[in-house]
């Protein structure tokens, strides 16, 4: 094997690990961190960025190798914006599911709130109730919780306040409001019941939660 073979050999090895880096990275990865990770001289991983450029080109991929804010992104062709719109405008569609709903009360009455918080007062793992609320725009990541751990605070977003007709949080309805929008939807989904019950004493959840106070958590 020549010399330039080696080379190349390497940076075929190198391409399906930088693309992965850099489609994990939840920001630009910068070169420096990528030839750090990847254990390879900076020569050979620039080289090797340049190739998989290429070979996003070469087949038409609906997404292309970016360098921006002094790092290397993966991002979506113009080509292609108007699908991804379709797909936005589709989903916006969708109605919220109970337990989206029920995420998004509790949220509301107690941001800011941590996803731990929300599992104690709903009973279940919130995360996915969380993404498709972190999808919709209603609820967004509003920072980090002071205590072991540093888990995230939800908080509610303008768009939340454009959704139910608020000017501000201080026009928020009434718990048992929440509660008839919970029970509609619900219905319309035949369920039995929006909030489930607490078998020992026959509350909901949401009315545990505004027997706790629906003022801001806050930070501890």
């Amino acid at each position: 094997m020549t010399p330039d073979d080696a080379s190349r050999s390497a940076r075929e090895g190198l391409k399906p690990a930088l693309e992965a880096l850099i489609f994990a990275s939840d920001e630009p990865l910068p070169v420096s961190e990528a030839v750090e990770v990847l254990e390879a001289r900076e020569e050979e991983v620039l080289a090797a960025i340049e190739e998989l450029r290429a070979d996003h080109e070469a087949r038409s991929s609906g997404l292309r190798l970016e360098q921006v804010a002094g790092g290397l992104r993966l991002a979506t062709r113009p080509e292609v914006a108007s699908f991804l719109h379709r797909l936005a405008r589709l989903r916006r569609k969708r109605r919220l599911s109970v337990a989206a709903l029920e995420t998004l009360a509790v949220i509301a009455y107690r941001q800011p709130i941590t996803g731990p918080e929300i599992q104690e007062i709903r009973g279940v793992n919130p995360e996915g109730a969380l993404k498709t609320l972190l999808e919709r725009r209603l609820v967004k990541v509003s920072g980090r919780k002071k205590v072991v751990g540093r888990p995230l605070l939800y908080s509610t977003t303008r768009d939340f306040l454009m959704h139910f007709g608020l000017n501000t949080l201080d026009d928020l309805p009434a718990m048992e409001e929440f509660e008839k929008i919970l029970a509609r939807t619900a219905e319309l989904e035949g369920a039995s019941s929006a909030l489930p019950f607490d078998e020992e004493d026959g509350t909901t959840r949401t009315e545990r939660l505004a027997a706790a106070g629906t003022g801001p958590a806050g930070e501890e």
